[in-house]
């Protein structure tokens, strides 16, 4: 699927592109933390350059409404594509780190500006975003807007409607999912190790 240009932080590019790798991943999932941490921390930098030379890895945000603090992290996730697209991919490490501080039980007696504040913070002393710049994406105020207007929404919510409603098309549901090529790959699996992963390249990619 195409790639909106203001999202192109979300591409690990190759240099010579024979083949598209998507994963649907949701920040508080605790099984797309597992397929993410495998991927990007173990097979990406372990693939030989024949493969990594015609493999684009595209990563897909999806918000999953049954955990109410999903559209916040990814909302902070998008702020810094926004403000230093090439940070997208360590900060997503970072949410994928500290994601249980974004569960249920870890946000319910935050309001929604509280919870802005802990993600600003982790991506300043993370990937070294201003604060300032990405609280000002982020925070929602407490006042009507110019024509009076309650669901004022923040500087990625038009963002978060482009990257929802292409996810929808497509009508993934479950994270994470994965795409190779435009078709999903279900031999796929978060439980996949890095030999698994490995493996799967050399037969598919090389």
């Amino acid at each position: 699927m195409a790639l909106q240009p203001r999202f192109a932080g979300l591409k690990l590019s190759a240099t010579e592109t024979r083949h598209t790798l998507e994963i649907y991943l949701d920040y508080v999932c605790p099984f797309s933390a597992k397929i993410f941490k495998t991927l990007y921390a173990d097979v990406l930098p372990s693939l030989p350059s024949t493969a990594s030379s015609r493999l684009t890895v595209l990563f897909r945000p999806q918000i999953q409404p049954w955990h109410p603090s999903s559209t916040l992290v990814h909302e902070a996730a998008l702020a810094v594509l926004k403000l230093a697209p090439g940070k997208f991919w360590q900060f997503s490490a970072a949410l994928f780190e500290h994601q249980t501080e974004y569960f249920d039980v870890n946000v319910v007696n935050e309001t929604r500006n509280q919870t802005y504040e802990r993600l600003v913070k982790l991506a300043s002393k993370e990937v070294g975003v201003d604060e300032g710049a990405m609280m000002g994406l982020l925070r929602v105020g407490d006042k009507p807007g110019e024509k009076g207007e309650l669901n004022i929404g923040n500087g990625v919510t038009a963002d978060i409607k482009i990257m929802t409603r292409a996810n929808r098309t497509i009508g993934v549901h479950v994270t994470p999912t994965v795409f190779f090529n435009g078709i999903e790959e279900k031999s796929i699996s978060s439980s996949f190790t890095k030999e698994q992963w490995l493996e799967w390249v050399e037969k598919n990619v090389v």
